[in-house]
């Protein structure tokens, strides 16, 4: 699925129009407008204290915005309680309950709304055949592994057919192996059931594996919303740049249609002056002897083995740089570096 970096009212499933919360005197979201589409997987990415948890709170109901309004379907969302809204939310912790089995753990949402009993054992059944749990309904939530849970809390929250589904850092209790393997079944599942997820982490690597659009906030404003390849290749800000990945931030000038920094110096684009630019380590190769690339002599201080890639540090001209190479063996002091020109994104710094 490919979505653009905004969503246009047509395909519009939820809408967070200018919404703001404020603690005390901590102001923790400021002036928050975002859509989200149906069937997407949106990831709203953040550093502690960002302000992601508190925005999926106000999405579930379990706090109020002070000012700004949210939307589902045409339906004010934000006046509802909890349990009136087609949203559902998969917590950290799971929140399992530890006494009842794997199947009256799903089927609880169901029997608090008592739904007919006939109606609970083909829901419940169904919501775990999507999870792939039927064989395990019988268990206690302690008889099951990490990634088990996790499934089951996802079929509890599903069972309840809701629109939107709220995953605030479902998988950062398990192992690294466990958490990969997981962010493939939950990618396959949210596409398998057809309804939009909206994710919270602070890890960016999970955020790019997972979403088609991702959200980052920065100390309750949104920097930048935009696809992963997007937001990786195109950052608007350096802080996003920088969080996103890693990067080389060059600051120099740009005049007459010359960017300077340094020694290097390339054509771009943009009003003259005081310019920041963002390279990405893996953007920048040995230079060929026929390269067109934008070519600058460097020496190598370090190199990293990384497996199929090694990891540089160079310096040219008082300008230490990061460099990602295919590996190669050990490399001599003085090496000729070279990136393309349309690499070399300018971007925002805070104030401007």
């Amino acid at each position: 699925m490919s979505l653009p970096a905004a969503v246009s009212e047509s395909e519009t499933l939820l809408s967070i129009r200018n919404v703001a919360k404020q603690f005390g005197s901590t102001a923790v979201l400021r002036d928050i407008s975002l859509d989200i589409a149906p069937a997407e997987f949106l990831t709203i990415l953040g550093e502690s204290g960002s302000g992601k948890t508190t925005l999926l709170r106000l999405l579930a109901g379990f706090a109020h915005p002070d000012r700004g309004e949210i939307w589902m379907a045409g339906q004010r969302l934000d006046t509802l309680l909890p349990n009136q809204r087609a949203v559902n939310t998969v917590f950290q912790n799971y929140a399992l309950f530890p006494h009842l089995s794997v199947f009256e753990n799903v089927a609880y949402g169901l029997r608090a709304k008592k739904v007919r009993s006939a109606e609970v054992l083909p829901r419940v059944e169904q919501a775990l055949a999507q999870v792939r749990m039927s064989s395990f309904e019988q268990r206690r939530p302690s008889q099951l592994s990490g990634g088990q849970q996790q499934r089951v809390a996802l079929a509890r929250a599903l069972i309840n057919r809701p629109r939107l589904l709220l995953l605030d850092e479902p998988l950062s209790a398990l192992d690294a192996n466990l958490r990969r393997e997981m962010q493939i079944e939950l990618k396959s599942l949210q596409r398998e059931v057809g309804i939009s997820f909206v994710f919270v982490t602070h890890d960016q690597d999970e955020a790019m594996a997972l979403s088609d659009r991702i959200a980052l906030l920065r100390a309750g404003e949104l920097e930048q919303v935009d696809t992963p390849r997007d937001i990786y290749n195109q950052p608007r800000t350096a802080y996003v740049a920088k969080f996103i990945g890693q990067t080389n931030l060059l600051r120099g000038r740009l005049e007459s249609g010359i960017a300077r920094c340094g020694p290097i110096e390339w054509p771009a684009e943009g009003p003259a002056g005081e310019a920041v630019f963002s390279i990405r380590p893996e953007a920048i190769r040995l230079a060929e002897a026929d390269s067109s690339a934008v070519r600058f002599r460097a020496r190598v201080c370090q190199q990293t083995f990384g497996g199929a890639t090694d990891l540089l540090q160079v310096e040219c001209g008082g300008l230490s740089l990061t460099v990602r190479v295919p590996s190669q063996g050990e490399l001599g002091q003085e090496q000729v570096f070279g990136f393309l020109a349309c690499n070399a994104v300018r971007v925002m710094e805070a104030g401007e």
